[in-house]
Order: structure tokens, then C-alpha cells, then sequence
């Protein structure tokens, strides 16, 4: 599937802003304002919040818009470039060091993991427009999948239902459900067994 681009700066920022189009903003002023309150926020409170403070997080990113369902564990050290373009499911979890970076929305599922040190980037620049401009991309992460620990997932790919990014690793195309990836960049390891846990009684 080819990947939509939900947010190019060229469309959004006049040509006049700066002669050199190196130099032109790639987001308004009112963008750069709810940003600013937002690092604010993230230094003065979410920061310094004691790890077991999952729900006082949380409640931090919904009042700047984020949508977040209930037990999401996101932890202290964990960045989130835009809150208002974050949707969570159930028990979404980012660990220390992770960082979405999210100036199109990304959705994420049902038991997501972002390890510590993990990297969404959600967004990029037109290398082959001299104006260079950004170009953001909405991205979907399915349920139960699992980007391990320093691992990165590059600008519109999208990952399926229980797929597992492992160490490391660089998923540069769409990763398929309930498969298991590694490398630089990422290729298909194995498939991934066992699926959605029940949880009825044995």
C-alpha cells in the first residue's frame, strides 16, 4: 500500500514566509505555541512524575488532546512530539527514552510496546522538491504488536496486528501481522506464534 501523505508543509506555509525555502517554518505559529506549552508541561510535570503515576500521565496528554484508553503505562522519560494527534487504545504501553515523534495522528492498539529507547518517527522531507518540505504521515500500529528496545519505524510504515520490530532494528516498509522482524533494515525473521491471550478461565 502506498503510503498517504496526511501533512505537507508546502501546502500550509507560504512560499513569501522566507526567501530561502530552507527557511521557512515547516508549522504555524499557533502549532509552535501549543507545542511550547506542551515541552512545558512535559518538563514541569510529566517529567518529574514518580514511574507509578501512569493515570497522571495519561491525564497530561488527554488535557492537550491525546486520546487515551484505560491502563495506558506510559513512563516518565517517554516524549511525545504532539499529544493532540496521539489516539491509545487499552494498555498501551511507552517505555523510558521512547519517543513518538507524531506531527500526523498514529494510532495505536490494543496492548501496544513501545520499549525503552523505541523511535516513531512520523515524518520526513521531500528530497526531491528543491523547496524541501515536510512531509508528515498518519501511521497505525495494530494490536498486541511490540517495537522492542531502540528499535525505529521510519515515516508511513505501518505495522500490523501482533508484529514484533526486535533490537535495534529499522522497519522501513509495512510490517505484516504476527510476524516477527529484525535488522537494518528490518526483514521478516519468523512468524510469531500465539496470538491474542485469552482471557477466560482455563
Amino acid at each position: 500500500m502506498a503510503r498517504q501523505v496526511h501533512y505537507n508543509a508546502a501546502d500550509h506555509i507560504p512560499e513569501e514566509t522566507a526567501a530561502d525555502p530552507y527557511l521557512r517554518p515547516a508549522f504555524s505559529r499557533g502549532n509552535k505555541m501549543k507545542r511550547l506549552l506542551w515541552n512545558t508541561c512535559w518538563a514541569l510535570l510529566y517529567r518529574p512524575s514518580p514511574r507509578p503515576m501512569h493515570a497522571w500521565r495519561a491525564l497530561l496528554l488527554r488535557l492537550f488532546g491525546a486520546t487515551m484508553g484505560p491502563n495506558c503505562h506510559f513512563y516518565p522519560g517517554s516524549k511525545i512530539w504532539a499529544p493532540w494527534n496521539l489516539i491509545c487504545a487499552d494498555q498501551v504501553t511507552a517505555g523510558d527514552e521512547a519517543e513518538i515523534y507524531n506531527p500526523a495522528p498514529v494510532t495505536f492498539g490494543s496492548h501496544v510496546i513501545l520499549s525503552q529507547g523505541a523511535y516513531v518517527c512520523g515524518a520526513t522531507h521531500d528530497y526531491d522538491d528543491p523547496a524541501f518540505p515536510l512531509l508528515a504521515y498518519a501511521m497505525q500500529f495494530g494490536a498486541y504488536a511490540w517495537i522492542c528496545a531502540r528499535a525505529s519505524v521510519a515515516p508511513g510504515v505501518q505495522v500490523g496486528e501482533g508484529a514484533v520490530l526486535g533490537l535495534g532494528s529499522v522497519a522501513t516498509r509495512n510490517l505484516e501481522a504476527w510476524t516477527v522482524y529484525a535488522g537494518v533494515p528490518a526483514v521478516k525473521v519468523k512468524d510469531r506464534r500465539g496470538g491474542v491471550p485469552s482471557s477466560s478461565p482455563e
